[in-house]
């Protein structure tokens, strides 16, 4: 349930929200902007539950890539607390933060972020490997998902080489080699055409959803939120539920 205005965001947190896999509680986020602070997120609270899909709506600029970045630990919140699974990120050290962020946590960017130097299969395991994940063990689940994908065969090929539906295949490969409990995705289909997009959507949500992985995807696209167990709508720095028919309408 999301709630916006400032006395519920800094309540406390109910016993419903005690039980949820996500908790965001009063969470906000400025920037500075020369003499002035921008503020993106206020006091947003909400909560998010183990294996659901969530999709957060809105127009580019309106604070949804911060929201992601927040939660995945990339960015720490202004204000406010982000409890994952029991573990409260804002308390977190940089590096402990890092950690719980490696192990824990997927992230599938708009652009896949593939390195170009490196080959398809070199991509997946490389944060594995540099996690002290032995080789061979990691090697054997990237060539496994490289099949799940549809790829099984390019492990030896250059980003460069395939189409970008092929790149964000890979993406979503690096994403999940580590078996994360949370997947985030930034506009994971907004660089790809609609054919292309819907193919990218249904291998993800089929990939998380057999594995009761919780996503929570970012997007300006309301098609993708028909398929979402849950959608929320970010204006004005703050979130609101909405149903499938109001995103509809």
């Amino acid at each position: 349930m999301a709630r916006s205005s400032s006395a519920q965001a800094t309540s406390e947190i109910t016993a419903a929200d005690a039980q949820a896999f996500i908790q965001l509680n009063g969470l906000s986020k400025s920037f500075q902007e020369g003499v002035a602070d921008r503020q993106v997120l206020r006091e947003i609270t909400t909560s998010f539950t183990a294996g659901e899909f969530v999709v957060l709506l809105g127009q580019s600029g309106s604070g949804k890539s911060t929201l992601l970045n927040l939660v995945s630990g990339i960015e720490r919140p202004t204000t406010g607390r982000i409890i994952i699974d029991g573990v409260c990120l804002s308390d977190l050290n940089e590096r402990r933060c890092t950690l719980f962020r490696r192990d824990r946590i997927g992230f599938i960017f708009q652009f896949f972020n593939l390195i170009p130097t490196l080959t398809v299969l070199e991509n997946i395991t490389l944060p594995q490997e540099l996690a002290g994940v032995p080789q061979a063990e990691v090697k054997k689940k990237a060539i496994a998902l490289l099949e799940r994908v549809g790829l099984g065969d390019r492990g030896e090929t250059f980003p460069d080489k395939l189409s970008g539906g092929q790149q964000q295949r890979v993406a979503i490969a690096r994403a999940l080699v580590h078996d994360p409990m949370l997947v985030l995705a930034d506009e994971p289909t907004g660089n790809l055409d609609e054919e292309t997009g819907e193919t990218v959507l249904e291998l993800l949500l089929e990939l998380t959803r057999s594995a009761h992985k919780t996503l929570i995807m970012a997007t300006h696209n309301p098609d993708i939120a028909q398929r979402a167990d849950r959608v929320l709508r970010m204006h004005d720095g703050q979130l609101a539920e909405e149903t499938v028919q109001d995103v509809r309408s």
